[in-house]
């Protein structure tokens, strides 16, 4: 009977050390980067699927029950979350939250007009009042949300913290590593360099990469027919050689000036759980469709 017990004891002991943290993430970027950080000692569930609109998706029953066994939720601060948040509060009063983007210094949201007050084919770039929320498309922003990420594991488990400390050390050694490769790629693409995509999602990495995005959409709109006009001439002005589009978003305008420019529409995300084959593809593809400057 001893000896039963015994085994009980120890089986329990070594069943609580094996116990892992769970914790919810919005988008799969996030999920890399807590797996990362996290290894085994973490079960990390990211709330969004790879091919499903952070604007626009609900999740599912299952997702939700999911959240009521979260230790912690890391926003992002993402519409998504401003629809659900609360909800996911409600479902699990005991989840800490906390924010993933803490020490980034947000850009605003990038977009066009049309000013008519100039000539009809007047387009200019303006911003929203709405910081951009796609903080995860450069390296050195990844590296602030690992730490915060890794400061947050280290407070709500400190008995793995030099697991934690370990694995960061190594993530933000392999984030330099892609922040370097993605320079390389774009070696010989020109500072200034415009490319056109559909949703602006891409616009810390043009910051930080000095480049410029032109988006197609009007505040989350597809363009109206006359605003399509404006876009074809704007992208024949600047010599635009290719559409990049998220398979996330519709691409009907995409098409639309792709079919009439004769130009390609490049479909690429930004929302992978392989992050750096992301950027760099991106990378990879800006120089491949490089802005050429013609007189």
């Amino acid at each position: 009977m001893i000896y039963k017990v015994i085994f009980f004891v120890v089986t329990a002991f070594v069943t609580l050390l094996n116990a892992q943290t769970t914790i919810a993430v919005s988008i799969a970027p996030q999920k890399a980067l807590a797996d990362a950080i996290g290894g085994d000692k973490v079960n990390v569930i990211a709330m969004i699927p790879s091919g499903a609109s952070p604007h626009s998706y609900e999740p599912k029953p299952s997702q939700m029950l999911s959240i009521s066994k979260a230790k912690a939720y890391f926003t992002i601060g993402i519409e998504f979350e401003e629809a659900w948040m609360g909800r996911f509060h409600s479902q699990n009063k005991n989840m800490i939250i906390f924010d993933s983007t803490k020490g980034i210094k947000k850009i605003k949201m990038a977009a066009h007009r049309h000013d008519k007050a100039e000539h009809e084919d007047y387009y200019e770039h303006h911003e929203h009042e709405r910081p951009d929320p796609h903080v995860w498309t450069t390296p050195k922003n990844m590296i602030i949300m690992a730490a915060n990420i890794k400061n947050a594991l280290v407070k709500i488990d400190p008995s793995n913290q030099t697991v934690y400390n370990k694995n960061y050390i190594k993530l933000v050694n392999y984030l330099k590593q892609t922040d370097l490769q993605i320079k390389t790629i774009l070696k010989n693409t020109p500072k200034g360099s415009k490319f056109m995509i559909f949703h602006p999602s891409w616009g810390y990495f043009a910051n930080e990469y000095n480049l410029i995005q032109m988006p197609i959409e009007l505040e989350g709109k597809e363009p109206k027919p006359k605003d399509l006009i404006l876009l074809i001439n704007r992208a024949k002005k600047e010599h635009i050689k290719a559409i990049f589009v998220a398979p996330e978003f519709s691409a009907k305008s995409a098409s639309q000036i792709s079919k009439t420019l004769n130009i390609p529409v490049v479909k690429i995300s930004n929302l992978g759980y392989n992050w750096h084959s992301y950027m760099t593809s991106f990378a990879k593809a800006i120089a491949h469709y490089k802005w050429v400057k013609k007189y």
